[in-house]
């Protein structure tokens, strides 16, 4: 883990972090990050978890997930 953040971390421009990504990650994992990304950010404004998992198409589970997530970043 210490090497990825220090292969992201070097990085201050934009474009070089997402092609950093790009490189790292299929197309298909990165939707999937954008997607958790979303869920938090949509678990922060206090949308309901069963409104999440229907506008974005997940499972109820996965927001959950991401409900435990959030809750672990506000805890740290």
């Amino acid at each position: 883990m210490k090497d990825l953040i220090q292969f992201l971390s070097e990085v201050d421009d934009a474009a070089e972090l997402e092609k950093r990504l790009t490189v790292l990650l299929t197309p298909n994992e990165i939707s999937e990050m954008v997607r958790r990304l979303k869920i938090i950010a949509l678990l922060d404004e206090g949308i309901p978890q069963r409104d999440i998992a229907k506008q974005l198409g997940v499972g109820i589970a996965t927001v959950t997930r991401g409900s435990r997530a959030l809750k672990e970043l506000k805890e740290a």
